[in-house]
């Protein structure tokens, strides 16, 4: 589908119980499409409700109102009212998500823990461990500690191993939450060369950068996050 992502009129609001059962507006008509083979980068001030719609679309947020509609297996699903299982299903096959942290199980490797949307997937064992393997060795991870599991490792060195595992997979779209926020210089660079390529294998992808100089290199489109703002686009 030319446009595998459609977000119409979504707004979301917390409720700090608290508070006195206080809402805190967050974001408001959120309206936007991703088409295939397109970077679309949220922009705005940190604050401003970037991260909360990567994790509605994701599913991790629940929506006020809208819809969320992805192209799943060529059906339009509608990730804001789905059962929870359809959202387990279509993470799987169709939308992949790279967020700022990474959460494994404690004591797996760090070659399974990249390689496990694959064979999740019905990938062999072996496959998947040589295309996790290509990402780690692309990636700059030394290959002494592929073996080891990531919750020992520095924060850019768990970044690079979040990263394989979101891009090792053939999703349709995929969503990226400052993935190159704790890489150095020559790693932002090959995240950016990833990127690229799956844009030219046609992935819609929909980021957050707070790096310039990547968020350049990598965006089709740029939209302002504070026109969806309750404080107006001066916030």
């Amino acid at each position: 589908m030319a446009t595998p992502l459609i977000v119409s009129e979504v707004s979301k609001s917390f409720i700090m119980h608290l508070r006195g059962s206080l809402v805190l507006p967050v974001v408001s008509n959120v309206s936007f499409s991703v088409a295939s083979g397109e970077c679309v980068v949220l922009g705005g001030p940190s604050g401003i409700g970037k991260s909360s719609i990567l994790k509605m679309l994701y599913g991790n947020y629940g929506v006020d109102t809208g819809q969320i509609l992805l192209d799943h297996d060529g059906r339009m699903v509608d990730i804001a009212s789905s059962h929870p299982r359809l959202v387990l299903e279509v993470r799987r096959r169709t939308l992949g998500y790279v967020s700022q942290f990474l959460r494994t199980v404690p004591r797996v490797a760090t070659l399974d823990v990249v390689a496990e949307p694959l064979i999740s997937r019905g990938v062999s064992t072996e496959e998947a461990h040589e295309r996790a393997s290509d990402l780690l060795a692309r990636l700059n991870l030394p290959k002494d500690l592929w073996q080891l599991p990531p919750a020992t490792f520095s924060g850019g060195e768990q970044q690079r191993v979040n990263i394989a595992r979101g891009f090792i997979t053939d999703h349709t779209v995929l969503l990226l939450d400052e993935p190159t926020a704790s890489l150095d210089a020559a790693n932002r660079a090959v995240v950016v060369e990833m990127i690229g390529a799956k844009k030219e294998k046609g992935v819609g992808l929909l980021g957050i950068f707070h790096d310039e100089e990547v968020r350049e290199a990598v965006a089709d489109r740029i939209l302002d996050v504070r026109q969806f703002s309750p404080r107006g686009v001066a916030a």
